[in-house]
């Protein structure tokens, strides 16, 4: 178990929207070995949804056009993906 010192000094350097898209990264890295475009593409839509609603007063405004273009490319991979 890490203690929460630890975590807490290692996000202190960090903005939420980087943190957000450590876990996206991690998400679809973890998300892989399972070789389903269909969650692939429904791993993206959130994200992209979590990008887009996260307050700007909290994030850089491209985190907002990261979202928009999560949410655009997430609907097309679930839609192209083969049963």
């Amino acid at each position: 178990m890490v203690p929460l010192q630890l975590v807490d000094s290692f996000l202190l350097n960090y903005n939420v929207g980087q943190a957000l898209l450590l876990g996206f990264v991690l998400a679809t890295v973890g998300m892989l070995p399972l070789k389903s475009q269909r969650l692939l593409g429904i791993n993206t839509i959130v994200f992209g949804l979590v990008f887009a609603l996260t307050p700007q007063s909290l994030v850089p405004i491209h985190y907002l056009f990261l979202g928009l273009a999560l949410l655009v490319v997430g609907p097309l991979l679930y839609t192209t993906a083969t049963d």
